[in-house]
């Protein structure tokens, strides 16, 4: 009978335990690949005492414990050793067939993960709490509510991939963001009736914003998308017919310069009536329209809505227009208005139709929504006044179908 191998101690040591002549324990497996593997420990068991001089560390029968249950679950061993930046990589592979704005925001997150400490972890060690902290940081540093709930979306289905690839077993991601840190969000209102006229009044008026009168009013005729009316040609109209055609949207890289690409949804594909004042104002601008050298753009040129010098306007030019219009109106007048933005004057042709009773799925379609949901958000911002006038809409219709009977 082969004698039992014992540590310096005297302690028999079990199959595939050895100790090195320094004193470190040693344990080899064979992982779920079938490759064999090592870990290492100052300890035997949690009892022990590490030497003088090394760092405490877990003991090897703990790490053993560990490795089983990994094998038992069928946990890939070396999976769970991969980073945090370099699982978000395996992640982004998965889907390579996405737009340039997706390919930015991913580029922007893998730089904030490689400057971050919680990047370079190795996936199995990162914690609920690690998770949650980092979002703390990231508020600390500045970025917003939105951002990081955006970012923490993507890690989140970064970790269901490493479950799902039996790399761990939770995902420290799953997690309602606003139980770490404040949603600061601030709510888009759409603009009342009153500041419509205000804000409408004042830039037809003034002789600095009088020039963008149209496009302001087109803005809130339309609903379109800042960069789907960015991104209007004259093919695009369809003025005999009073439609608007949106197949795609202009934006501009600053690496590429102008490129167009789908509207944000296939739902974005659509056909925009026009009403009597966005026609009238549709007119306007193309009496008024300079004509400039032909820009093309992805196949797309003659643009309708341009610079001073001859290239398509886009989203952050109708930005910075409207924050100085209101500033410049806000200093003139007590009656202030609020922040206005293009994404807010779409917000308020929405609510306003919601709020005429417009069929939802007819106003679906117009906004390009792919979802009922984003879609029937709208209606939430029904007034008093516009759910009384339907009440008696109703009344009125119910008691004239009394009559006809």
């Amino acid at each position: 009978m082969s004698e039992k191998r014992r540590d310096n101690k005297g302690r028999i040591l079990k199959t595939g335990e050895s100790q090195r002549k320094d004193g470190r324990y040693l344990y080899k497996y064979i992982d779920t690949l079938g490759k064999p593997q090592s870990v290492y420990s100052w300890k035997l068991v949690s009892t022990d005492r590490v030497p003088a001089g090394k760092r405490d560390c877990v003991s090897l029968r703990e790490k053993k414990a560990e490795i089983q249950k990994d094998l038992d679950d069928g946990i890939d061993v070396i999976g769970k050793k991969m980073t945090l930046c370099q699982l978000y990589e395996k992640q982004n592979a998965q889907r390579v067939n996405i737009k340039k704005n997706t390919q930015t925001g991913r580029k922007y997150l893998m730089e904030i993960l490689e400057q971050d400490k919680l990047g370079a972890k190795s996936i199995d060690s990162i914690k609920l709490s690690d998770a949650k902290q980092w979002a703390i940081r990231m508020s600390e540093n500045g970025y917003a509510y939105k951002t990081i709930n955006n970012y923490k979306r993507s890690l989140k289905a970064s970790f269901y991939l490493a479950i799902q690839d039996d790399y761990v077993r939770k995902n420290p991601f799953n997690f309602v963001l606003n139980t770490v840190i404040e949603d600061d969000t601030t709510p888009k209102e759409a603009l009342s009736e009153e500041q419509e006229e205000k804000l409408l009044s004042f830039a037809k008026a003034d002789k600095t914003y009088s020039k963008y009168y149209d496009e302001i009013l087109l803005l809130l005729k339309t609903g379109l998308r800042v960069s789907e009316f960015c991104g209007l040609t004259l093919k695009d109209l369809d003025v005999e017919n009073r439609l608007i055609n949106v197949d795609h949207q202009l934006l501009r890289d600053t690496e590429i310069g102008y490129y167009t690409t789908p509207p944000k949804t296939k739902s974005g594909v659509r056909q925009v009536p026009m009403s009597e004042e966005a026609y009238q104002a549709f007119q306007r601008v193309l009496a008024n329209r300079k004509k400039a050298e032909p820009i093309v753009v992805d196949g797309y040129s003659n643009f309708i809505f341009l610079n001073q010098k001859g290239y398509p306007k886009l989203k952050d030019t109708y930005r910075s227009m409207l924050n100085c219009l209101v500033k410049k109106y806000n200093k003139y007048n007590e009656d202030k208005l609020p922040h206005v933005s293009p994404h807010i004057l779409r917000h308020t042709f929405c609510t306003n139709y919601a709020n005429e009773g417009m069929n939802p799925k007819a106003l679906q379609y117009i906004m390009g929504h792919a979802n009922i949901t984003m879609t029937l958000n709208y209606y939430a911002h029904a007034t008093f006044d516009s759910a009384m006038t339907e009440v008696e809409r109703l009344e009125k219709r119910k008691q004239q179908e009394q009559l006809a009977a």
